[in-house]
């Protein structure tokens, strides 16, 4: 299933990124998000991944398809459990972000269409030189409902959008 997850066009998080504000100013928020649509089978998680900005660190998770309201609900959690087995998973940081995406790491086949461990770091992601983003870890994916955790420095403003095939979640650099 390598193939298929390079199949798709590497578009760096930094490029999807809307112009940064002059100030920084972030009025986001940091009480839990959700939107779009329930789980649903059809739509795959294919990667995720991390970008810096001048005001914000983002984290994306990427589906194979434009999904049409992928749905998504983030929270930050007092602690972070696999999905699976409901395990206790440590996540480095002073504040866990906990990103839920209505979709599946595996696809009609029961292919692997994501490739994440649960309970370690993400594949591909290297956080050095971050200013808010500490740690990340995979939670599983079970009946269609895909978790990961963002560890950040402290429970900061942050805001949840969609773009194209692209559940996008930026973290403020400071309220």
């Amino acid at each position: 299933m390598v193939g298929a997850l390079t199949a798709l066009p590497t578009i760096p998080a930094e490029a999807a990124a809307p112009a940064p504000e002059a100030s920084c100013a972030a009025d986001w928020g940091s009480l839990g998000k959700s939107g779009g649509t329930g789980p649903n089978e059809s739509f795959w998680v294919v990667d995720a991944r991390t970008g810096r900005h001048a005001c914000f660190d983002r984290f994306v998770v990427d589906f194979a398809v434009a999904p049409n309201g992928v749905g998504y609900r983030v929270r930050y959690v007092d602690r972070f459990r696999s999905q699976q087995s409901g395990e206790l998973i440590a996540v480095p940081g002073g504040a866990r972000l906990q990103v839920v995406v209505h979709g599946s790491n595996r696809d009609y086949h029961g292919e692997l269409t994501y490739d994440g461990v649960v309970g370690y770091q993400l594949p591909r992601v290297d956080l050095r030189g971050y200013e808010t983003f500490r740690s990340t870890r995979f939670g599983g994916s079970v009946s269609a409902r895909t978790q990961f955790a963002v560890g950040v420095r402290a429970r900061l403003p942050f805001r949840v959008f969609l773009l194209d095939h692209r559940v996008v979640v930026d973290v403020a650099h400071h309220w």
